[in-house]
């Protein structure tokens, strides 16, 4: 949750290949800084000797000139090059990619419900792109620079050590600039990428919604917002560009004090005899090159620090500490029987009210019961207390006598089959999308699979945008390409390849018609067969025959039997079955 241990985290592994990076980028330094003073060398050989002998009393200085520029620069050059281009730049924005992304993976379901899907995705993108910018800066600008002013600082001090203190004097001026400019800087760009984030996630949220904007007919209210949006936009753009203008004015101002100081000096001294007409010359060279780096250098460095607010502002979003992890030494789930039990279970958002309050269920193995409740009852809350998607606040959740937090998340999900009533989709084959229950499944599984959930032959008349067919083709973004049923019966050939002992139904056939229905309760049955079976339904003729119901109320189990137990009952659960209409249960019944 800091800058610096939180870039530490994302370049782990990395250091080696960054030394060697960092000593090319110095070695280049040097090199570009004595090219700047071979022509005052150059002149001085000139002047000492006469044209006619030039050549045959330095041939060999002239050969080491020679292949100093035409060997030993280009080789130095392409290295530096090659490691800033080829290694550091593909190789830090992938790695930081990836591990933000694994990262990002572990948060909590409340993590991503409570943000835009698009910003995350943007802090993503802008954290990674930004420090494997700002790791490349420091180490092709940086420290390229740091060997210019060494390097010059030796060669004008040979002239003379006055001379040279002018440019440590300068450098620390310079230093002090930057301390003031940059932090503004980045404070600046750290709103601006905030703002940037925020206009990004305010575009994917309408597009993602675009059906419901056009159903109801509000494309003008998502323009005012997207507008709304980007006025922040331009606002924190205008303030982060006065910055920069400001910092670069006074940096070019400032780089010529170097130069002018150097070269009145240097001329001061050839006057009085104290230096020769090449070391003025050279003295100048590197003297303007300082110059001329100065504002190459300053505005590397505003880029550095920019990137910087980028990450710091992407971190705030990304390096949240998880809600929920994994026991110290939890082993992975292994079912044997596949028994449920809910031991005095609470849960309410952290709320007064909603959610579940103290509910104590037993489910044997093998055993499928139905839950049914009017809408806030917390059927959804006690399936997502079973998922561990979050720890109940009271009471605990035990899979074969096991407590899962005791166990890992992931192998725990993988015992589970879930179909839920809003079916998610991948923008990605109808195959992709069935297969994601079990990786290692055949086609043959993936098609028979798709029989038993009624999705085969809807499926092979599909066909994509790209021409792609049957399960090949892609569904589009959330499955859009198809119907509300398809999407589930998709889900469905997707829960029954994956085979996993417990199965959870959330509204699981809410979205199919009764014909569509009727020719899957067998499918559905089938599946059921030897699995542990934990189904909610608004829908009651989808649960009525099952071995039990489960009857919620405000938080509270308040009836348990048999369909027909409970009838004969004439409570709660018999009350909705008179209610319902068309087999629904009216979400605004209390009993």
């Amino acid at each position: 949750m800091s800058l610096i241990p939180f870039i530490q985290w994302c370049l782990k592994g990395t250091l080696p290949t960054l030394i060697i990076a960092a000593l090319a980028s110095i070695s280049l330094g040097v090199v570009e800084t004595y090219i700047a003073a071979l022509i005052g060398y150059i002149l001085d050989i000139m002047i000492e000797s006469e044209a006619v002998s030039l050549l045959a009393e330095n041939w060999a200085v002239i050969l080491s000139v020679i292949t100093f520029l035409f060997l030993f620069r280009p080789v130095t050059f392409f290295i530096s090059s090659y490691l800033q281009s080829m290694v550091l730049s593909p190789g830090l924005r992938t790695l930081v990619a990836a591990r933000l992304h694994r990262w990002t993976l572990g948060h909590a379901k409340s993590y991503f419900d409570n943000d835009f899907a698009g910003r995350i995705a943007q802090k993503e993108v802008q954290a990674s792109n930004a420090l494997a910018d700002a790791v490349v800066e420091i180490i092709h600008t940086v420290l390229f620079a740091i060997a210019t002013v060494a390097t010059s600082f030796l060669i004008i001090s040979l002239v003379d050590w006055r001379v040279g203190l002018l440019v440590v004097f300068w450098f620390i001026g310079f230093y002090l600039m930057m301390s003031f400019f940059l932090p503004r800087i980045k404070l600046r760009s750290a709103h601006r990428a905030n703002a940037q984030a925020a206009a990004t996630g305010q575009i994917v949220d309408t597009v993602s919604n675009i059906s419901i904007v056009k159903l109801f007919a509000n494309s003008g209210r998502e323009d005012n917002a997207a507008l709304a949006a980007f006025r922040v936009l331009k606002s924190s753009l205008r303030s982060y560009g006065w910055e920069l203008i400001r910092f670069r004015t006074l940096m070019v101002l400032y780089a010529s004090i170097l130069f002018f100081g150097v070269m009145v000096s240097c001329v001061y001294l050839w006057i009085e005899g104290s230096a020769t007409a090449g070391q003025v010359v050279a003295a100048g060279s590197v003297a303007m090159r300082m110059m001329m780096m100065a504002g190459w250098v300053s505005f590397s460095l505003m880029t550095i620090y920019t990137n910087l607010g980028d990450v710091e502002d992407a971190m705030k979003t990304l390096a949240v500490p998880y809600a929920m992890v994994d026991e110290d030494g939890a082993l992975p789930l292994v079912v044997k029987n596949a028994k449920i039990e809910f031991e005095g279970v609470s849960y309410s958002y952290g709320q007064d009210t909603g959610g579940v309050s103290d509910v104590s269920l037993k489910i044997k193995a093998g055993e499928k019961v139905g839950v049914v409740g009017a809408s806030g009852a917390g059927k959804s809350t006690l399936v997502a207390t079973l998922l561990r998607l979050h720890d109940p606040e009271n009471g605990s959740v035990f899979v074969d006598d096991t407590n899962i937090r005791q166990v890992t998340q992931d192998s725990l999900r993988r015992q589970i089959s879930m179909v839920t009533q809003e079916a998610s989709m991948f923008n990605r084959t109808a195959r992709e999308n069935i297969i994601y229950g079990r990786l290692d499944a055949s086609d043959d599984d993936v098609i028979d699979a798709a029989k038993r959930a009624g999705a085969h032959d809807f499926i092979l008349k599909l066909v994509d945008n790209q021409g792609r067919k049957g399960y090949d083709a892609f569904l589009g973004e959330r499955g859009v390409k198809l119907s509300g049923g398809q999407r589930q019966r998709i889900a469905l050939a997707r829960a029954i390849i994956k085979n996993a002992p417990i199965l959870v139904l959330d509204e699981a056939t809410s979205a199919l018609d009764s014909e569509v229905e009727a020719s899957i309760q067998e499918a559905l049955r089938t599946v059921m067969e030897g699995k542990t079976v934990f189904a909610i339904a608004h829908r009651l003729s989808t649960i009525a025959h099952m071995d039990r119901i489960v009857v919620m109320e405000e938080g509270r189990i308040v009836e348990e039997g048999t369909h027909h137990s409970l009838i004969r009952k004439k409570g709660v659960y018999a009350g909705f079955w008179r209610r319902q209409s068309g087999g629904f249960l009216g979400v605004d019944v209390a009993a």
